[in-house]
């Protein structure tokens, strides 16, 4: 069964993830995340304190170590390298460490950045984001286009009818007002304070972007599928040029597990904390497998299904 690993984003950490995955490979990431950044990564993930875990500086770096630790311990098993990968925003960076195409302590030292310059670049309680529950794409972009008092954009396409808008707390407060009367089910505001995704994150992505110049990106070994536009590219300024982008412009998650399904792909692997990619996928690709590699349980059947 040809099958597509998946690398989750912010939102899925929790103090003590990974805590069941009890392999060597997960104290080793952890340890080598810690010597490239000059804190203890271990010590954060396994007991906080949440709200400094929750801090997108910190979230960021240990989402990525946690997904490389799982990459890592699922490598180890010597199975078929799979055909395909993609991460969902700051998962995206997993992925390309995953392919080869960044070096892992360079990445750590861009998503730390990443997200200094994201909270700097709103001031809190200024910005934040809300998912959408129950209107199509066309809906959402409708909705949002109505609002005239700012920043309002859909920037999550997480999957049929579920979609995540970010921009200014005025947009938000509008939205709450206005959705159910345009059709939606539900309005949920996310417990964020950055609006990442939308045209707010422009400045931050440009200083990103000076960053990215100076980093070396190589040609992926396993094609990774970018947000931008769900596309996999294989020349390093493409890959830049993209990363640069998908701080400021929507991610097309739906896309991205459509193509590859429409491709062949019969199983995807959430490689990360947590089961958030697994449930969307469930959505967006029914009748594909997928299971969520945080399980050690879920190894054996990986490793069945691939052989079938």
């Amino acid at each position: 069964m040809k099958y597509a690993m998946v690398f989750p984003g912010q939102g899925s950490q929790s103090v003590g993830m990974l805590g069941a995955l009890d392999a060597p490979e997960v104290a080793a990431t952890f340890s080598e995340a810690s010597s490239a950044l000059g804190w203890d990564v271990a010590t954060l993930v396994k007991s906080g304190p949440e709200a400094q875990l929750n801090r997108t500086e910190f979230t960021q770096p240990a989402l990525l170590a946690a997904g490389i630790a799982v990459w890592r311990v699922w490598r180890k098993q010597d199975q078929p390298s799979p055909v395909a990968l993609a991460g969902h925003s700051l998962g995206e960076y997993t992925a390309l460490v995953a392919a080869g195409s960044l070096e892992f302590a360079d990445a750590l030292k861009l998503v730390q950045l990443r997200g200094k310059l994201m909270q700097a670049a709103v001031p809190e309680g200024t910005g934040g984001m809300a998912a959408m529950i129950g209107l199509d794409d066309a809906g959402v972009e409708k909705l949002c286009a109505g609002f005239g008092g700012g920043v309002l954009e859909p920037v999550n396409y997480n999957a049929p009818g579920q979609i995540v808008v970010a921009g200014e707390r005025a947009g938000l407060e509008w939205l709450e007002a206005n959705a159910k009367a345009a059709g939606a089910r539900m309005v949920m505001r996310l417990p964020v304070s950055v609006p990442s995704h939308c045209s707010l994150m422009k400045g931050a992505a440009d200083k990103l972007a000076d960053r990215l110049a100076q980093v070396t990106v190589r040609s992926p070994s396993i094609p990774v599928h970018q947000n931008l536009d769900a596309k996999a590219r294989a020349n390093p300024d493409e890959i830049r040029r993209a990363l640069h982008q998908q701080l400021f412009r929507p991610v097309r998650w739906t896309s991205t597990i459509q193509g590859l399904a429409q491709q062949g792909v019969g199983l995807f692997l959430e490689c990360g904390p947590g089961k958030v990619l697994t449930g969307l996928t469930k959505r967006i690709a029914p009748t594909t497998k997928f299971l969520a590699l945080e399980d050690p349980a879920m190894h054996a059947q990986a490793r069945s299904l691939i052989a079938s």
